[in-house]
């Protein structure tokens, strides 16, 4: 009987979720065919089908990590502070599943960094993340409740503290767990915040 659209669309949907478990298992360092095709109990001729080379497998991989990285849930803080606030807690690893799903991240790097196309694709990623940053910090100056300067740098200074956070907690989840990222996040923001006035 031949195999329907639909029969290849759930195939797809197992190869896809093969894919993010050797990934979370092993990182983008650990992703081959082989690894893949054992993870689903296959064959790694039948993943030629979908992956013809390695780096379409990887390509996948990080289509992947995208689409999830984006379907995540997200806090809803209010206005101005506290929406910069809720915007850096959903960077940092502080659930089972967000430290599950950084370590895929930052095990993404040296793949990004080792094909120009990729490095570029990246660098993009990580700028419209810092303008909409920015657009947060705008609104929490114009509340008065950061301090002035350029928006776009503050923005920069906090992508680059939240994303250097996450790397000291993966390596070492000890000294930074949770609670203690959340802090050490709250310091950052009020060396920012505009004091009371008559303080």
């Amino acid at each position: 009987m031949p195999r329907t659209k639909g029969d290849h669309e759930a195939r797809r949907r197992e190869v896809s979720e093969a894919v993010w478990r050797v990934l979370a298992a092993h990182g983008f360092g650990g992703l081959t065919l082989r690894a893949v095709a054992a993870e689903l109990g296959a064959s790694t001729g039948l993943l030629t089908h979908y992956f013809p080379a390695k780096r379409d497998l990887v390509a996948h991989a990080l289509d992947l990590l995208e689409q999830r990285s984006a379907d995540r849930p997200r806090r809803t803080g209010g206005p101005g502070l506290s929406a910069v606030r809720a915007a850096l807690l959903d960077i940092l690893p502080l659930t089972a599943e967000a430290t599950a799903g950084n370590r895929i991240w930052v095990s993404s790097w040296d793949t990004a960094l080792a094909d120009p196309a990729w490095t570029e694709d990246y660098a993009g990623k990580y700028a419209r993340s810092r303008e909409k940053l920015r657009d947060l910090v705008a609104a929490a100056q114009d509340r008065g409740e950061l301090t002035g300067g350029d928006p776009a740098r503050i923005a920069a200074g906090a992508q680059a503290f939240v994303l250097g956070l996450v790397v000291q907690a993966l390596f070492d989840p000890g000294a930074f767990p949770p609670d203690r990222q959340v802090a050490l996040l709250d310091d950052y923001l009020a060396a920012l915040t505009v004091p009371p006035a008559g303080t």
